[in-house]
């Protein structure tokens, strides 16, 4: 009998990579010409894995998150791996934005994912294991074309498949 292949499907971002990109948004925050003397301050918390945008309007935190995106970008780490919550007013006139990384696979999403392989009536089975899916088979052409039906389909997060077994 013929062992089964598998694969996991996981959300999940390099920490170092995104503390590397916040370190480079600081350093350009203070020479760029545009925000250098506009107030604006950016901070990552490695423990809750949050940013945090201060800035005197909205349109400055913009481009102080335009900066990090760009910085992200560069370092492979997919702008959707952060998710940003609603601009809160602060002190002054001033705003905050917090961002959050994304890591691991939601319940709700999970079970998105598992409904729309199984709607592709393949032999295959998938089952959530917390915050990540194990998809298993006993062919392996299966969960290719599993995998490349998932990079075709938009989850609002990114998704990497790993332990290809």
């Amino acid at each position: 009998m013929a062992k089964e292949a598998s694969f996991d499907i996981v959300s999940c971002a390099d920490v170092q990579e995104v503390d590397n990109a916040f370190r480079q948004t600081t350093r350009e925050l203070a020479q760029r010409y545009d925000l250098r003397q506009s107030g604006a301050s950016i901070s990552f918390d490695k423990k809750n894995q949050a940013f945090t945008i201060a800035a005197p309007s909205d349109f400055v935190a913009g481009q102080v998150i335009d900066v990090l995106g760009t910085r992200l970008v560069r370092r492979q780490i997919d702008l959707s791996a952060i998710r940003w919550d609603d601009p809160q007013p602060a002190a002054g006139s001033s705003v905050r934005q917090v961002g959050h990384v994304v890591q691991g696979i939601g319940q709700d999403i999970a079970r998105r994912i598992a409904k729309d392989i199984r709607d592709l009536r393949l032999k295959c089975k998938p089952v959530v294991e917390g915050d990540k899916l194990r998809v298993s088979s006993p062919s392996r052409d299966v969960l290719q074309q599993v995998i490349a039906m998932l990079r075709e389909t938009d989850y609002g997060q990114p998704l990497q498949y790993v332990n290809y077994r």
